[in-house]
């Protein structure tokens, strides 16, 4: 086994943090699912500007929808979901042989809507019906309407990521609607085994603005600190997730068959040179978790990667870390908003860029 699927036998899943048309009639998803241990797949509007911007195989398709389709939403939709599709029955088997834990794909709800509870359980809904598959989990953005639409839609049995999470405070939040959505779910008597959820924290990105916060406070104290806060933070997070799934407030729940909201670390591309490849991977490989990866990460978790079990490592040292941080006044549930109201920014952006290469 190479290091990629060394990691997945601990206990990780791996996912592909990217999509296109050339992915899957290339055959190039299907290889990773059968060399490099992928058992899933996320998307967002980024990933598919990007798949419109270079795979040749959607140009026929576009001429036909610029014709017919006078709406450039239905235009995109028309062209994301069969990729969508495609990926969901290429790791249907995983889905199925996981017991409905594993081998999902990831479909974003639009970001304007970010902030509107009431649509983006709407929005959830119709694009659930539009994929018809069972290992589909619609996105939805951390916001604090992102949450309550996301309560809502885990009573209703719609499966969810949790999207644009910066802090472990965000964490916390949707870990607690994802219980109040199973414990409405099962007074209303549905059957929770099928119900399914993840968080996604993004890491990189909260490295990136701390950073710069060290560096302009400049002491020989914060300089040391540079390129510490994500792990740090997402192993924090991660005690909040064992403490609360497998503690008491899960516990009737898991007895009805219900499964934890597992973790996953997002944007694990490292955004500094000067950090190794892996920053974001190897301290946080542990059961009951995911790595969304880029292609260029995931190569380099197959090639060098050293997998062991470490995201329960060290936590009496993250936990100092994050108090260091707090000493020299960086407030991380601060940086957590920051982060969230600036990715749904850019979130948003990348989408409206999307629209206009349909027109």
């Amino acid at each position: 086994m190479n290091a990629a699927q060394r990691t997945a036998a601990l206990g990780q899943s791996l996912w592909l943090d990217n999509l296109s048309r050339s992915l899957i009639q290339e055959g190039t998803l299907a290889r990773h699912i059968a060399e490099n241990g992928v058992t899933g797949v996320t998307s967002n509007p980024s990933i598919f500007q990007n798949a419109l911007a270079s795979s040749p195989y959607y140009a026929d398709d576009l001429t036909r929808l610029r014709a017919g389709e006078p709406d450039a939403e239905r235009r995109y939709e028309a062209l994301a979901i069969p990729d969508i599709q495609a990926a969901c029955d290429l790791l249907r088997p995983t889905f199925d042989a996981s017991h409905g834990r594993d081998g999902y794909v990831s479909l974003e709800v639009a970001p304007r809507w970010a902030d509107d509870a009431e649509r983006t359980v709407a929005e959830a809904q119709r694009l659930s019906a539009a994929v018809d598959r069972c290992n589909l989990l619609v996105k939805v953005p951390g916001t604090p309407a992102g949450v309550r639409a996301f309560e809502t839609l885990t009573r209703l049995g719609i499966n969810v990521n949790v999207t644009l999470l910066f802090s472990v405070v965000q964490a916390e939040a949707v870990f607690m609607a994802y219980i109040r959505g199973l414990e409405a779910r099962a007074q209303n008597g549905a059957d929770l085994r099928a119900s399914h959820a993840v968080a996604s924290l993004f890491l990189s990105r909260v490295d990136t603005l701390v950073d710069t916060q060290l560096t302009a406070i400049g002491t020989p104290d914060a300089l040391a600190l540079r390129g510490q806060a994500a792990v740090a933070m997402a192993k924090l997070a991660y005690q909040r997730y064992q403490a609360m799934f497998h503690g008491e407030a899960f516990a009737a729940l898991a007895q009805r068959g219900a499964i934890p909201q597992w973790l996953l670390w997002a944007s694990t591309g490292v955004k500094n040179p000067d950090y190794s490849d892996l920053l974001y991977v190897e301290p946080l490989i542990g059961a009951e978790t995911i790595n969304t990866l880029p292609d260029k990460t995931l190569a380099a978790l197959a090639e060098h990667g050293q997998p062991a079990l470490r995201v329960e490592q060290d936590i009496a040292e993250s936990a100092a870390k994050l108090a260091e941080l707090a000493r020299l006044g960086i407030d991380m549930d601060q940086v957590g908003q920051t982060l969230q109201d600036d990715g749904v920014k850019l979130f948003e952006a990348s989408f409206q860029k999307l629209l206009q290469q349909t027109a």
